[in-house]
């Protein structure tokens, strides 16, 4: 939620695959639709600024972050039509660290971009070499790196968290579900991944819920769990959320549904806007499964949320039902992208006077869609709690064919608990 779970689980699930595919990135010209005449804005100079998007089109990580091109096209277009001269570039990190290195290198080096978009699991790879050089870098923290709290040039539009803190936030979503007895699962690989499972079942114990099973050490992408299944079911859990990839979360609730495990809150930490893709008996499994959300749910029909719909459809050709999370990253990258470019006034900003800029921006809501929340740039804003707004998210129930609101979720807020922490 609000990057509380479900980015710190989307991250946790993706920032681990340092099993890496190939070594190589690649670039190519994004289509930029040319400025209207008719609108006057604060990047109305005459500037073209280059956004270079460094992320993961192939390899495993690529089924939870290819479209975030997406998101960034249709962004790039509607500005454009209101007045900006916005160009992208793309670098693949092939799921590679080596990759995304090598990808930061060429969009710095050989592409001249003016910022560097950084949405990767893998983006702690590229990330000593992006603060060396001084380049501002937008983006999502979905890799943990510490640059995006420490660094003055890194700007996450999903705050920079702390992955160690605990909230009460998945406790409290359990509690509403009815959970009593609960599972949290993480991968032994990923730091942001194992703590994750850890913060998530010390949250579900201070709501009074039992852990009956806690495993922070699942080998990365693994789909054989029937041992962990059989323990689950043995200790009698109700409920579940795996800081995994989805392919593992799937098969931890398919397994316990056909081993007869009765689960009132199976929670998915991915599958919005992808699950309508898969295949009947994926959909299947799936159903009732829960999915906690960063930002406003399409499903909400909020000003903010028609905007990224509309953007998608007219620029990126993306229907509602298909916009996942990623799509929602570039799209919001580049909205934070244009609050730099405001904030720095009319004039042709220098990287430096951008970067400033960004780290004057206080109050941020990530173009409407954190509802009537915020995170903010400044360097004293990052580094305290977990990612997103205000520890909020929303919450979908997938029904089997269509995604549905869940009631008193949209969205829920939970605080960071004091003192408490997990290691």
């Amino acid at each position: 939620m609000s990057r509380i779970r479900t980015s710190r689980l989307f991250l946790a699930a993706c920032a681990l695959v340092m099993v890496a595919a190939s070594c190589s990135s690649s670039t190519h010209q994004g289509n930029a639709t040319s400025p209207s005449t008719g609108h006057a804005s604060p990047a109305s100079s005459g500037a073209t600024y280059t956004i270079g998007l460094l992320t993961d089109q192939t390899g495993p990580l690529s089924d939870t972050a290819k479209t975030t091109v997406n998101g960034v096209k249709a962004a790039v277009g509607m500005f454009n039509a209101e007045g900006y001269h916005l160009n992208y570039v793309v670098a693949d990190t092939a799921s590679s660290p080596s990759g995304a290195l090598a990808g930061a290198q060429r969009l710095v080096e050989q592409d001249h971009v003016f910022a560097v978009d950084l949405v990767s699991g893998l983006g702690f790879a590229a990330e000593p070499y992006l603060v060396s050089k001084g380049i501002p870098v937008i983006g999502a923290d979905i890799d943990g790196g510490t640059p995006w709290i420490s660094a003055r040039n890194m700007f996450s539009s999903f705050g920079s968290p702390n992955f160690h803190d605990v909230e009460t936030t998945i406790g409290l979503i359990l509690k509403k579900l009815g959970a009593k007895n609960f599972a949290s699962i993480g991968y032994s690989i990923s730091p942001s991944s194992s703590l994750n499972a850890k913060a998530a079942a010390a949250s579900a114990q201070l709501a009074g819920i039992k852990v009956g099973y806690l495993n922070s050490q699942l080998p990365y992408g693994s789909t054989n769990v029937g041992p962990e299944v059989i323990a689950m079911k043995n200790a009698g859990v109700d409920s579940l959320e795996a800081s995994t990839v989805q392919s593992t979360s799937l098969a931890l609730i398919s397994g316990l549904r056909t081993a007869g495990a009765h689960l009132v809150a199976p929670i998915l930490v991915a599958g919005y806007g992808t699950l309508p893709t898969e295949g009947a008996a994926t959909q299947a499994f799936a159903k009732g499964g829960y999915i906690p959300f960063p930002f406003e749910p399409v499903e909400l029909h909020t000003p903010a949320t028609q905007r990224l719909v509309n953007a998608l459809m007219t620029y990126a050709g993306i229907p509602s039902n298909r916009i996942d999370e990623a799509a929602y990253e570039g799209y919001i990258s580049v909205d934070s992208f244009v609050a730099g470019l405001k904030k720095a006034g009319n004039s042709r900003p220098t990287q430096a006077q951008f970067i400033d800029a960004m780290l004057s921006i206080r109050s941020y809501n990530a173009a409407g869609l954190y509802g009537s929340h915020t995170i903010g740039f400044a360097m004293d804003q990052r580094g305290h709690g977990t990612a997103g707004a205000d520890n909020c998210g929303w919450m979908v129930r997938w029904d089997g064919s269509s995604f549905t609101l869940v009631n008193g979720m949209q969205p829920l807020c939970g605080t960071i608990v004091a003192g408490k922490s997990v290691s």
